[in-house]
């Protein structure tokens, strides 16, 4: 029986791209899936040969010949091309189901977990990453230091050196999978693959464990690092640590150390980015009268802010790079000093007599903003009279 054009059996125009014939396959693919085929004693056939046209026009020279030569191109002594093999158009005996295995990962890998990635062993699994929380003061992040931290975790076992096997033994393949990690199953003609379970996907077994670590490879331990806090870290600062989180299952590479730091409320400041504020109460003859407050500096040290006269409740005093360092960079915030008019309190007889003769001889220019808010009102209500 005479073979079906290629370029027909997949449903495409020779002039079809190699989006467009991968497109025709996959749905042809799906046509003859167990499931959606519903017992079609052909579907295995048609697969076979839609399988054959896409390994034969996927390739830009497989097609090239195909388009010269047609099928001749791939029989033995065609025009020097050559055949396939086991593994091309014709290779279709016990290795098919394998071969549409992998031709389905290729195709739908994305509707099944993402990217296609190589088959590669998993006895060497990586560390798990570990998480450290830090509490630091302000005047710390504003300084940068040095902290040392004790943590517990997992380190490679001395005695057999992650291996997990007992001194003077190793680990030898898996005879389920013989160290593949995974084993198959058919279903029909197809075949699933899945963990091996008697090795959970390493491809090794041990037949002596360590007993230091009960094969295991790694034994629990406190370690001491020296953390490294730089200059200008904000609350939530995350500084990583590569591979100083827990060892590696077998010698696998260890994780990463995670530090997380968070800053001690202060006790004058409030800090917004690199800004910092401070509220500082003054007392109303101050405000009144004005004057100079002194006020302290994040770095230690102290700064002269000159109040002037009529001073309000809430006027901020900017004193530019007296804030906190930006992380990794030159630059530096400002302090905002926030002055916060105290009502006298607790007067003696002396004071209330001084300040009811300073109400005596008080007008409305002495209190302004309090005057023209009770004139207004005094406006309202006349205006309801009326």
């Amino acid at each position: 029986m005479a073979k079906r054009c290629y370029y027909d059996v997949l449903g495409v125009n020779r002039g079809s791209d190699d989006a467009a014939i991968k497109s025709a396959f996959r749905r042809l693919a799906k046509e003859c899936h167990p499931d959606t085929c519903n017992g079609d004693p052909t579907a295995e056939q048609r697969f076979k040969e839609a399988n054959e046209a896409y390994e034969a026009l996927k390739d830009p020279q497989r097609r090239a010949a195909y388009d010269r030569f047609g099928h001749a191109a791939f029989e033995g002594g065609g025009h020097g091309f050559g055949g396939f093999g086991a593994g091309g158009p014709h290779g279709f005996g016990t290795d098919f189901s394998a071969s549409m295995s992998a031709m389905f990962d290729d195709l739908f890998g994305e509707f099944m977990g993402g990217t296609r990635r190589p088959r590669q062993r998993s006895g060497r699994e990586r560390g798990a990453d570990l998480r450290y929380n830090m509490e630091i003061t302000l005047a710390e992040a504003y300084e940068g230091k040095t902290a040392q931290i004790r943590v517990p975790t997992s380190v490679t076992c001395d005695d057999c050196s992650g291996s997990g096997a007992k001194a003077g033994t190793s680990p030898t393949a898996c005879r389920t999978c013989g160290g593949v990690g995974k084993v198959r199953a058919s279903q029909g003609f197809f075949t699933i693959e899945r963990t091996c379970p008697a090795c959970q996907g390493r491809g090794e077994m041990i037949e002596t464990p360590c007993p230091s670590c009960n094969g295991a490879g790694r034994v629990i331990r406190e370690r001491t690092l020296s953390v490294t806090i730089p200059v200008g870290v904000e609350d939530g600062t995350r500084i990583r640590l590569a591979g100083e989180g827990e060892a590696g299952v077998r010698g696998g590479p260890p994780g990463d150390l995670y530090i997380f730091l968070s800053i001690k409320p202060h006790e004058f400041f409030q800090r917004d980015g690199a800004d910092l504020f401070c509220r500082v109460p003054i007392a109303m003859t101050t405000a009144a009268l004005g004057g100079q407050i002194e006020v302290p500096t994040i770095d230690g040290g102290r700064s002269r802010v000159k109040v002037p006269e009529g001073s309000e409740s809430g006027k901020q005093f900017r004193l530019k790079a007296k804030g906190m360092p930006v992380l990794r960079s030159k630059q530096q915030g400002d302090l905002y000093i926030q002055v916060e008019v105290e009502t006298p309190k607790n007067l003696s007889r002396k004071q209330r007599d001084l300040l009811k003769a300073f109400e005596e001889a008080s007008n409305p220019d002495t209190s302004p903003a309090s005057a023209g808010f009770f004139a207004r009102v005094k406006e309202f209500f006349e205006g309801i009279g009326e």
